[in-house]
């Protein structure tokens, strides 16, 4: 059996019961970063194996961990936060699974745009989630404006080092409408802002921003 096991986005507590007994269970972790898990698996003195699977040895990798399932070994699939297989390596091996007819299952928990999603109170009914934007202010214009298209909530990651290149391309793209900036959520120094574009950059200017984002239009 394959689990995908969610794991913490920052606070610790942040897990299921039912996933620290499938992660004690199984016969061996595979994680994106392998010192990051140690955290989550010393704090919950959970002793099990664990091997590496990221995003430069995913195949190799992978054909590693399909033989150990074929060989009847139970596997425990964990990124380093949040749910597996939401932009991160364990997409490779969840299709993997598929193809080769393993049986899988979630152990569902905590994804940071979900959390961002339900903060920000805008209509959850239909949403768009962008993943991270492109890099260079161009392309992420193009991309904003297809976003644009959809006329429904949209909610997207971003880093501290992008976020005010990109604040400036929301304004370009969407004016000076209220969106919303939800950072290091659940961890000691959460911080919820809404408010325009511009206010927020000019925020994040003077107090240059940590930690990791979520964006919600």
């Amino acid at each position: 059996m394959l689990y995908i096991v969610a794991t913490p986005i920052g606070n610790l507590k942040d897990i299921t019961f039912r996933a620290v007994e499938v992660l004690k269970s199984v016969d061996v972790i595979a994680c994106e970063d392998t010192r990051h898990t140690k955290i989550l698996l010393n704090h919950y003195g959970i002793k099990t194996p664990t091997t590496s699977f990221f995003q430069h040895n995913r195949f190799t990798k992978g054909e590693y961990l399909l033989g150990l399932l074929k060989e009847g070994k139970n596997i425990a699939l964990v990124s380093d936060a949040g749910t597996p297989g939401i932009l991160d390596p364990g997409y490779n091996l969840i299709n993997l699974a598929i193809e080769n007819k393993i049986p899988m299952t979630v152990i569902p928990g905590a994804s940071a745009f979900i959390n961002a999603l339900v903060l920000s109170g805008r209509p959850a009914h239909e949403f768009v989630f962008a993943g991270f934007l492109p890099n260079r202010s161009g392309a992420r214009q193009n991309k904003l404006k297809e976003l644009a298209k959809f006329k429904k909530t949209i909610v997207f990651y971003e880093s501290c080092h992008r976020i005010l290149g990109t604040l400036e391309d929301i304004e370009k793209i969407f004016g000076d409408r209220e969106i919303i900036v939800a950072r290091e959520l659940t961890k000691k120094f959460e911080e919820i802002t809404r408010a325009k574009p511009a206010e927020i950059f000019a925020k994040f200017q003077k107090n240059p921003p940590r930690g990791e984002f979520c964006v919600v239009i």
